[in-house]
C-alpha cells in the first residue's frame, strides 16, 4: 500500500532525488493517520437493521468479542472505561441501541425483541465469532433474546440485572395495576417520574454528584416516546428463556439492591453471581477500576 502511494505520487509529477525522502515521510504519515482513523472508528463499515443505522465502536482485534449493550436512556459512552481496559485482550464493541446516542430512530418498535434483532445484526454484519454479550439493566433481556437467536454467541453477562428471575410478585394483579399507573404517569410527565425513580431507586449514597448529573442529563434529554415504549415492552419470562439458552448466566451486580437468588435455585438454572459493593445501578462508571477487575475475573472462568 505504501509503495503504491509513492508510485502514484511519482506519476503526478517527476520527483527530484533530494525530495524523495520528504515524499516518503509524508506518505508514511498519511498511512499512519489512515490507520489511526480506522482504529478510532472513523472508517467503520455501516451497520443497520432494516434500514435503521446502528452506531458502534470497534477495537477491531481479538479472537473473542465482548459486545457491550447499554441500559435505559443512556448510550455506548458509558462503556468507555471498559473499552480501554479490555481492548488489550479482546475485540471490544459497544453499540447505541436505536433511539439512543447516535443510532437511528426511524421505526416504531423499540422493545426487547426489536433490540435483540439489532444486536443480531451487529454480530452478523461484522461477521463476529466467539461473542460474549454484556448487557446493563434492561439490556439483560435484550442480550438474552439475542443469544437465543445467534449461535455465534457463546454466553451472556448481566450487569445489575436479572435480580428476581423466577420470583413472582406476591400480588400479580396489584403489581400489574401499579405498573400501568406508572406508565400513565410517565406519559403525562416523563421527566418528573424518571427523576424520582433514578434518585430514589438507582443511586447509592456514594454515587458522586458528577455521575448523578451526567446520568440525569442523559435521561432528561432522551426521546420520551421511545423511553416509554421501552418500558411498555412485554418483558419475557426470564426463567423460561434462560432454560432455553442452556448456558450459565454470569452476573456482576451492585449490592445496593441484593439479588434474589431463590428463583434461580428453585428452577435449577446455572448462574455465577459476583457482587460489586457500594455503588448504585451504574457500577461501570461509578467504580470503573474495581468493575473492570471483577469483570475480568468473570471472563477468566467463562465457559
Amino acid at each position: 500500500m505504501l509503495a503504491g502511494a509513492i508510485i502514484q505520487l511519482s506519476l503526478i509529477k517527476p520527483l527530484p532525488a533530494m525530495n524523495l525522502k520528504r515524499v516518503f515521510i509524508i506518505t508514511l504519515f498519511i498511512a499512519f493517520v489512515s490507520c489511526q482513523n480506522k482504529k478510532s472508528g472513523n472508517a467503520l463499515p455501516p451497520v443497520n437493521n432494516k434500514g435503521v443505522n446502528i452506531a458502534y465502536t470497534d477495537s477491531s482485534e481479538g479472537d473473542t468479542t465482548l459486545l457491550f449493550v447499554h441500559g435505559w436512556c443512556i448510550n455506548k459512552s458509558y462503556w468507555q472505561d471498559q473499552v480501554k481496559y479490555f481492548s488489550k485482550n479482546y475485540r471490544v464493541i459497544t453499540i447505541d441501541l436505536p433511539g439512543y446516542g447516535q443510532s437511528g430512530k426511524n421505526r416504531t418498535e423499540f422493545d426487547s425483541k426489536a433490540y435483540a434483532g439489532d444486536v443480531k445484526a451487529v454480530v452478523n454484519q461484522l461477521k463476529l465469532s466467539n461473542v460474549i454479550l454484556i448487557g446493563h439493566s434492561m439490556a439483560g433481556d435484550i442480550v438474552l433474546k439475542a443469544a437465543l437467536e445467534n449461535q455465534k454467541v457463546i454466553g451472556i453477562i448481566g450487569i445489575d440485572n436479572f435480580k428476581s428471575v423466577g420470583v413472582a410478585p406476591a400480588n400479580p394483579a396489584q403489581a400489574k395495576k401499579e405498573f400501568a399507573e406508572a406508565i400513565a404517569l410517565m406519559k403525562k410527565n416523563f421527566k418528573a417520574v424518571a427523576l424520582k425513580y433514578f434518585n430514589e431507586q438507582l443511586f447509592y449514597k456514594t454515587t458522586s454528584e458528577a455521575i448523578k448529573k451526567r446520568i440525569i442529563n442523559d435521561v432528561t434529554h432522551a426521546d420520551t416516546v421511545i423511553a416509554v415504549k421501552n418500558m411498555e415492552d412485554d418483558w419475557p419470562d426470564e426463567a423460561v428463556l434462560l432454560k432455553q439458552l442452556n448456558k450459565k448466566l454470569y452476573l456482576l451486580n451492585s449490592d445496593y439492591d441484593p439479588t434474589n437468588e431463590s428463583g434461580l435455585k428453585a428452577k435449577h438454572l446455572p448462574y455465577d453471581l459476583t457482587y460489586i459493593h457500594a455503588t448504585g445501578h451504574f457500577p461501570m462508571i461509578e467504580k470503573p477500576d474495581e468493575f473492570n477487575k471483577l469483570l475480568s475475573g468473570i471472563l477468566k472462568r467463562f465457559k
